[in-house]
């Protein structure tokens, strides 16, 4: 051990129940003040001739510790948590299959240019309905329509996106159906 640092080992020995305490108060975490601690003790021991020692050692230890539970924090925020690494252990084959992936986006590429080609009033209506979950009555005031008439424009846009996308549109609508959309 280097003549710098045994002095400065002896003041952590002597102070390192009120130091734990400090850090804890500041740190919040008594886990996360004892693991400041052991970081401290082992760069102190670290320490060579060369090393120089402020004035206050007490309060140049501080500083030490809290400098180890700052670099500590950072390293562990590069860590995955277990909840993650399982999902990503969970994730199944066909999940990431590239086949699904690229006929996906073709899917999208359609969809978005079926909507392009709705009439503005159909396109925003599907979106009010489909995306944002507004309520038929609620369009109907927006465009100052009835609630009938943005049934039938919603059924027009979907069957024309369905048809682009080559499915069977499946519609919610007759009686009871017009409440929420």
């Amino acid at each position: 051990m280097e003549s710098t640092s045994l002095p400065l080992l002896r003041l952590f020995m002597e102070r390192r129940h009120e130091l734990r305490r400090r850090l804890k108060n500041r740190l919040g975490s008594d886990e996360l003040a004892n693991d400041a601690l052991q970081e401290t003790y082992l760069r102190i021991e670290r320490m060579g001739e060369s090393s120089c020692v402020s004035r206050n050692p007490a309060g140049y230890l501080f500083r030490m510790a809290i400098n180890a539970a700052t670099d500590q924090r950072q390293a562990d925020a590069r860590y995955l948590t277990g909840s993650e690494v399982e999902d990503l252990l969970n994730i199944g084959a066909d999940t990431l299959d590239p086949a699904r992936v690229v006929h996906a986006r073709a899917e999208v590429e359609v969809l978005e240019q079926a909507l392009r080609e709705l009439t503005e009033r159909q396109r925003a209506i599907l979106i009010a309905a489909r995306v944002e979950d507004v309520s038929m009555e609620d369009i109907a005031g927006r465009f100052g329509i009835s609630v009938r008439m943005v049934g039938k424009e919603l059924r027009k846009a979907l069957e024309y996106c369905g048809k682009r996308l080559d499915r069977k549109v499946v519609q919610r609508f007759g009686p009871g159906a017009g409440k929420k959309s």
